[in-house]
């Protein structure tokens, strides 16, 4: 499944390489949400908040009321998880918040989160840089593995949505191995970003039982949808 994504900093629909550089941005959003209207899951993400430098609440709620998205971006408390479901979104991606700084899987806030707004409405969000989880907007990393996480995350959310943050926005395309590998860790949902970019990549990441996040390919009319 093809699974297209709304990354959304200082008010606008953008699109970056790596996190970092700043490559496409649009303000017509009527645009984009019509266009993804027919996708029956449309990830969206609040860059500001998953940065720490702001957010763009309103704009979330209200692109979560005429989407069905998996919203993320800077989500560290249930008090928040619950306010974006309310306001729209059919489920939470919560990233940083489950990985504490000594490398550790905060598996307690996982199962709070869990017994709060349920297992089935929690993605876990796992990036990582050069092999290890990156933070806090890709800007820290912790000294932990994906292969590590998953299994301790497991019990406790729905899915999990992993992003090659190496290839991200570069339209190089994603490492199939990668996914191939995580796909033997979990029996959930596996969800997969980063550089994706011809529909010959998304059937090939399906026949291996993962889906696929496509942002930069698709905004550059590379990938039509």
């Amino acid at each position: 499944m093809l699974i297209p994504s709304i990354d959304l900093l200082g008010g606008r629909i953008v699109q970056l390489v790596q996190g970092e550089k700043l490559r496409l941005a649009f303000d017509d959003f009527e645009f984009w949400i019509e266009k993804f209207s027919r996708f029956p899951l449309v990830q969206l993400i609040d860059l500001d908040a998953a940065m720490r430098q702001g957010e763009n609440a309103a704009l979330v709620e209200r692109i979560a009321k005429r989407l069905p998205v998996q919203a993320g971006g800077g989500i560290h408390t249930v008090e928040r998880a619950r306010q974006v479901l309310a306001a729209g979104a059919k489920r939470v991606i919560v990233g940083s918040a489950l990985f504490a700084s000594d490398g550790k899987v905060n598996t307690e806030f996982a199962a709070e989160l869990a017994a709060s707004v349920g297992a089935e409405r929690v993605v876990a969000g796992i990036d990582t840089k050069n092999g290890r989880i990156a933070v806090k907007g890709w800007k820290a990393q912790v000294e932990l593995t994906p292969d590590a996480a998953i299994p301790a995350l497991d019990p406790h959310v729905a899915a999990f949505l992993y992003t090659h943050v190496d290839t991200e926005g570069t339209m190089q395309g994603f490492p199939i191995d990668v996914a191939a590998r995580l796909r033997k860790r979990t029996q959930k949902q596996l969800i997969v970003a980063g550089g994706i970019r011809s529909q010959q990549e998304v059937d090939a990441l399906d026949a291996l039982g993962a889906d696929a996040v496509v942002g930069m390919a698709v905004y550059t009319n590379l990938l039509a949808v």
